[in-house]
């Protein structure tokens, strides 16, 4: 089992150990009147490259780069201080969605061979993430919450508890020890990415439509930050890649730079501009 001690240094940045390994948690961040842990820190390593998992994923290896670049990118990124209370991961997966990627994520991560050293008191049960105690095990997910789970993460949003940052530091260390778990990432990441495109290719008409479009609808509904009728109107508009890297600009410009940039990058080089969706193969294909 792993052990974890902590320590506040700074003023501000939290560090951790594990079998004796010191490693960066997060900083202390204050947000919406609460208080919350954030890591965007680390190295080239710990950042998902696309050449590494496209013999594996093909094209989605590339697919979800622009958004994997706007969400931190990094295996261990971190966030505890906002209406999810704890996403995790290259694509911040968010914990408040039941059945979301989050706890796609987690239910996958309990199979790995190290899941009982980062977290013993967990097992799957009828593919929910459940909690042993003394009167046996309890569901902390179900189809329609995450309260138990959240409950479990971090239970407040008011203050920084110390559950809150013990289970963030197995996450750090697990990701960036374990291979295992940053394969669990990326593949948990294409499989929801390539599902979600099945609803939105029907859902905004998207067949036949090219792959850089595509990304910025996913990436929309991803971070959640448009309804729907903004981004149809987007798409009818007559440079819809242009509309869609406009919607939420006030707010979100700083992402909004780096998905500009990532795809500006990914056809400049080859990637994107090729390929348009197809419904019928629920692939993107050629053209």
């Amino acid at each position: 089992m792993k052990i974890v001690s902590f320590s506040l240094e700074d003023g501000n940045k939290y560090y951790g150990k594990i079998d004796n390994a010191r490693f960066y948690i997060g900083a202390r961040v204050p947000y919406d009147g609460g208080k919350g842990l954030m890591n965007t820190v680390g190295t080239a390593q710990q950042k998902y490259d696309r050449a590494a998992f496209r013999p594996e994923f093909g094209f989605w290896a590339d697919f979800i780069h622009p958004t994997a670049m706007a969400e931190g990118a990094l295996y261990h990124t971190l966030n505890t201080y906002d209406r999810a209370h704890f996403t995790f991961s290259f694509l911040q997966f968010a914990a408040h969605v039941p059945n979301g990627d989050f706890v796609t994520y987690f239910r996958a991560l309990l199979k790995l061979p190290m899941a009982a050293e980062y977290f013993p008191d967990l097992v799957l049960d009828q593919n929910r993430i459940c909690k042993e105690g003394a009167n046996g095990i309890s569901p902390l997910e179900s189809d329609t919450s995450t309260e138990l789970l959240i409950d479990y993460l971090n239970p407040s949003l008011k203050e920084i508890e110390d559950t809150e940052i013990i289970q963030a530091a197995r996450f750090i260390h697990w990701a960036q020890n374990d291979p295992m778990h940053r394969q669990t990432q990326i593949a948990v990441g294409v499989a929801n990415f390539r599902e979600k495109m099945v609803g939105y290719a029907k859902q905004y008409k998207l067949d036949g439509v090219a792959d850089a479009i595509c990304l910025m609808v996913a990436d929309i509904r991803h971070q959640g930050r448009a309804k729907s009728p903004e981004i149809v109107a987007a798409l009818q508009s007559g440079d819809p890649l242009e509309s869609l890297l406009h919607i939420g600009d006030a707010q979100y410009h700083e992402r909004l730079l780096t998905l500009r940039r990532e795809i500006a990058a990914l056809s400049a080089d080859g990637t994107f501009g090729r390929r348009r969706y197809s419904i019928a193969e629920r692939d993107f294909i050629l053209h």
